[in-house]
């Protein structure tokens, strides 16, 4: 089958669901532009700043995307095939993804700018507010761990890791200079773009002529290494001002993510014309995963970021409904950027399509899978083999340093809500207790149900997707509290809020199976950090799901009287 004429196919179904589904739900939500959005109404031009809805999209795309939408397609085509999984990424994107992302948009557009979590206390209680902001704060461990392993893992291939890590460490030089610039001397920040893009591509060229090789830090192996030097990254990149490396880093971010995505299809358009790129890996592999999980549920929520994401429901209120300039701009950014990413997903999914079994069995890890998928793409414009997996690799990098600083960031942000520790020092402490759990997680050892060390990331990969899609499901229950009380039909947003759930609580069930069967079998509590949080997750999840329906059916059987 040929490669061009499944990436057309899938295209041209998220455009239909864009223009069809998409148009449904803003008529259905009544978008309008002659009422103020919150960007106008409390304008500050610092939170609140109405910008043009292309921009916009630009900025919430590179928000929401980072690296999800890379690994979990990898991972998932990888043990089920390419089918289900590119089936899913479709269907999820346009039915519950997008759903998803527009009303966390809209809804918290009619709050005046408000995040997700207040949304739910003001809709549902104080109590739900609490257990909300605990399930994300340990939610964000899981992705603080998943991609910090993914990174190290990256940085300490024998072969191109350190010169990865070179660029990589480059590129995080160049967004602190561009931030001081930008702050300090006022520059433009057209001329500061034209200056600093260049000079990123300068930096993934000087890489492997200049690799750094990391010493090994405390007596630790060098991937152990990277991890240390990862978690002092994510701990700095969450205390200093935004202005400093956030912020320019997520703005080279989303142009290396845009650039990427379009290089890569100009190269399979290339490719396919010159050589003709066929599918060479099988439509379907089998019914469980190679740890042994089904397809149902676990495709569900290894494809994450791509189909649906609890992750972005933070993003989406949290900055881009500030941002919002007319509400008919909530349907591009919110549901078109969700369908957006699902498209990243099928050109991740893509590098999986062009392996045999035994080519992906040898790359094995999903970042040498993507980068090499990527090279093969981009070799076919010219650009020498050697330049373009380097690019592909820092690229990778950059998406897993925009999910691991923000996500660092909200965990000391929601930390300090939590305590109400506001002081001095509290930023420091909370994001070092936010730091605690990954510590221990990605510098001890993992092993799977045979006794086999894996990369923790691998172990956790799992965790954060049932995580993560239970977060949506309690982002779309919310909605839907909000719908039923302004009269309108729930089932839009709490028939996906349902499934979520299922599939959810159904993966994080065969996690913490064998935890229970061994604590039977020894008779005795036995210490698995991440059997122990998972079970914290879904108790959080729990009790927060009794509030909400206890409000659901308490505001149906009150409406009815």
């Amino acid at each position: 089958m040929s490669l061009l004429f499944l990436i057309l196919i899938s295209g041209g179904t998220l455009l239909a669901g864009y223009f069809v589904y998409g148009t449904f739900l803003a008529k259905f939500l009544n978008l309008r532009d002659d009422r103020p959005t919150p960007a106008h109404a409390k304008r500050d031009d610092v939170d609140y700043v109405p910008a043009g809805k292309w921009y916009l999209l630009g900025q919430h795309f590179s928000a929401i995307a980072a690296a999800g939408p890379i690994v979990g397609p990898i991972l998932a085509g990888l043990w089920f095939g390419w089918l289900p999984t590119l089936l899913w990424i479709l269907l999820g994107g346009i039915l519950i993804g997008g759903v998803h992302d527009f009303f966390t948009v809209a809804v918290s557009v009619r709050h005046q700018g408000r995040s997700i979590a207040e949304v739910i206390r003001e809709n549902m209680s104080r109590k739900a507010f609490i257990l909300f902001l605990l399930f994300l704060w340990f939610s964000l461990i899981y992705i603080i761990t998943t991609f910090m392993d993914i990174t190290a893992g990256t940085f300490a291939d024998p072969v191109r890791g350190p010169g990865v890590a070179s660029s990589s460490m480059m590129y995080l030089g160049l967004a602190v200079a561009m931030g001081i610039i930008l702050r300090v001397f006022k520059a433009p920040l057209a001329v500061t773009t034209v200056i600093f893009i260049p000079l990123i591509f300068l930096a993934i060229w000087l890489g492997p002529k200049f690799p750094f090789v990391l010493p090994s830090l405390f007596g630790a192996d060098l991937k152990t290494s990277w991890n240390f030097l990862l978690l002092g990254y994510c701990f700095v990149a969450a205390v200093i001002p935004m202005w400093m490396l956030l912020q320019p880093r997520g703005y080279l971010g989303g142009f290396f993510l845009t650039l990427l995505a379009g290089v890569s299809l100009i190269g399979i358009l290339a490719g396919s014309i010159i050589g003709g790129y066929t599918v060479h890996y099988p439509a379907f592999t089998g019914w469980l995963s190679p740890s042994g999980f089904p397809l149902l549920p676990l495709l569900f929520t290894t494809v994450a970021c791509g189909a649906c994401s609890g992750f972005h429901a933070l993003v989406s209120s949290g900055t881009t409904s500030k941002q919002i300039s007319k509400e008919s701009d909530i349907k591009l950014i919110g549901y078109g950027g969700l369908l957006l990413e699902s498209f990243v997903a099928v050109i991740a999914l893509a590098t999986v399509l062009v392996l045999t079994t035994a080519q992906a069995g040898e790359l094995r890890d999903p970042n040498l899978i993507f980068a090499n998928g990527v090279g093969l793409f981009l070799n076919s414009l010219g650009i020498s083999r050697e330049l373009a997996l380097n690019f592909a690799l820092l690229a990778f990098a950059t998406f897993v340093y925009d999910t691991l600083d923000v996500a660092t960031r909200l965990g000391r942000y929601i930390f300090e809500e939590l305590t109400g520790w506001r002081g001095k020092w509290s930023p420091y402490a909370a994001a070092f207790i936010t730091l605690i759990l990954p510590a221990v997680f990605v510098t001890g050892k993992m092993t799977d149900g045979a006794g086999n060390v894996i990369p923790a990331w691998k172990m956790f990969w799992m965790v954060f997707g049932s995580s993560n899609q239970l977060l949506a499901a309690l982002a779309l229950l919310g909605v839907s509290l909000w719908l039923l009380k302004k009269g309108k039909n729930i089932m839009i947003t709490l028939l996906p809020s349902v499934f979520m759930t299922v599939v959810a609580v159904a993966s994080l069930y065969f996690i913490l199976k064998p935890w229970f069967k061994t604590m039977i079998l020894l008779r005795r509590i036995v210490w698995d950090p991440m059997a122990i949080t998972a079970v914290t997750l879904l108790g959080l999840a729990c009790l927060l799901m009794a509030e909400a329906f206890g409000i659901l059916f308490k505001t149906k059987t009150n409406r009815v009287m």
